[in-house]
C-alpha cells in the first residue's frame, strides 16, 4: 500500500497528537471538515478538543498559538493557503520569531503553509513564501520535497523549540507517493544529494526537485551527469553540502518555483560566489518563476513556472560555457 505526501502529513500530525498531550491543531475548518485539503481528516474525532476550528483571522490564529506556546503547549497551525499567512505576518515575524530573543521563553509553534502553484490556482492561492520567512532571524523554514521528509520533518518541527514555517507543496499532495513511511530520517537543516553527478550541481527544493531530477535524467542521453541537491530546509541553509558539490563539478544552477527577486536561489548563489568563487568554472545561474503574478490559465501557468524542459535547456547553456 502506498502513502501519499498528504497522507504523510496527516500521519505525522496524528502521531504528534498521540505522543505528546501538549500538541494541538488550530486553523480554519481543520475540525469536522478535516481541513481545506483534508490534512486533518478524522483527527478531530480521534483527539476530541485538540483539533479546533479557528475564526477566519490568520492574525488571531497565530497570536493564540504563540500565547499557548508561552504556556507550554506545542501548537500546529494550518493556513488554508500560504498566501493568506501574510495576514498573520506581524504575529509570525515580530512576535514568534523574536520571542526567545526578547524573553528567553521558547515559542514551539509550527505554521503549516500549503505552498506553490497548481493548475488554476491563480495569484491568490499559489505563492511560495519561503524566502520571505527565511529573511527573519528566529524562524526555521522547512521545504520537504518527498513523502518521507513530509512525515519526518513535520515531526521534527513539532519537537523543536523554535517556531517553524512548514512549506508543504500542494502539487505534491496527491501526485507524490512512497511505499511506506520512514523509520529513520536525515535531520532537518541538512541537504541531501538526491542524484550524484560530475558535470554540474543543480540545487533545488520542494516540488522543483522532481522537475530537476527529470531534467537530469533527460541529459544522461547527451552524456551529462548532473548532481542534484535537495536543500530540504532553506533556513538554516546547508551551504557546506552545496560548496562540496560545486567543488566536484565546477558549475552551479539553482532552481526555485518562487519569484527570482531576493529569493532562495539568489541566496545560494551569493553564498557560493562569496565562499567558493574559486571553485566555479562558469558563472552561476538561477532559474525561477517569471517575475509576474501567478496566472490562472493552465497554459500560462505552465509557462510561468520552471519545468523539466526549461531546466534542461538552462543546464545545456551552463554546460557549454
Amino acid at each position: 500500500m502506498s502513502v501519499t505526501y498528504l497522507e504523510a502529513i496527516r500521519a505525522a500530525q496524528e502521531r504528534a497528537l498521540a505522543d505528546d498531550p501538549r500538541v494541538f491543531i488550530y486553523g480554519q475548518d481543520v475540525g469536522v471538515f478535516g481541513g481545506a485539503f483534508k490534512a486533518t481528516k478524522n483527527l478531530a474525532a480521534e483527539f476530541p478538543g485538540r483539533v479546533m476550528d479557528s475564526p477566519i483571522s490568520e492574525d488571531a490564529i497565530v497570536g493564540m498559538a504563540i500565547g499557548a506556546a508561552v504556556e507550554g503547549a506545542r501548537p500546529i497551525v494550518e493556513m488554508q493557503f500560504a498566501d493568506f499567512s501574510t495576514c498573520g505576518l506581524n504575529q509570525i515575524v515580530n512576535q514568534a520569531a523574536t520571542l526567545y530573543y526578547r524573553t528567553n521563553i521558547p515559542c514551539p509553534i509550527v505554521v503549516r503553509l500549503p505552498s506553490g502553484g497548481t493548475v488554476g490556482g491563480g495569484p491568490f492561492h499559489s505563492q511560495s513564501m519561503e524566502a520571505i520567512y527565511s529573511h527573519y532571524p528566529g524562524l526555521v523554514v522547512m521545504t520537504p520535497a518527498t513523502v518521507e521528509d513530509a512525515y519526518s520533518m513535520l515531526l521534527e518541527a513539532v519537537a523543536i523549540d523554535d517556531p517553524v514555517i512548514f512549506c508543504e507543496h500542494k502539487l505534491l499532495y496527491y501526485h507524490l507517493k512512497a511505499d511506506k513511511l520512514p523509520d529513520s530520517a536525515m535531520p532537518a537543516g541538512k541537504a541531501r544529494i538526491a542524484r550524484a553527478g560530475r558535470d554540474a550541481t543543480l540545487v533545488t527544493y520542494s516540488a522543483m526537485l522532481h522537475e530537476s531530477l527529470q531534467a537530469a535524467e533527460d541529459l544522461v542521453e547527451e552524456g551529462w551527469q548532473i548532481e542534484v541537491i535537495d536543500l530540504r530546509t532553506v533556513k538554516p541553509l546547508d551551504t557546506d553540502t552545496v560548496l562540496a558539490s560545486v567543488a566536484r563539478t565546477g558549475r552551479l544552477l539553482v532552481v526555485g518555483e518562487a519569484w527570482p527577486w531576493g529569493g532562495v536561489s539568489a541566496e545560494v548563489i551569493a553564498r557560493v560566489a562569496t565562499e567558493g568563487f574559486g571553485l566555479l568554472d562558469a558563472a552561476p545561474v538561477r532559474l525561477n518563476a517569471k517575475d509576474t503574478p501567478v496566472p490562472y490559465h493552465p497554459d500560462l501557468w505552465a509557462a510561468h513556472r520552471p519545468t523539466a524542459t526549461a531546466v534542461a535547456a538552462r543546464l545545456r547553456q551552463l554546460l557549454t560555457q
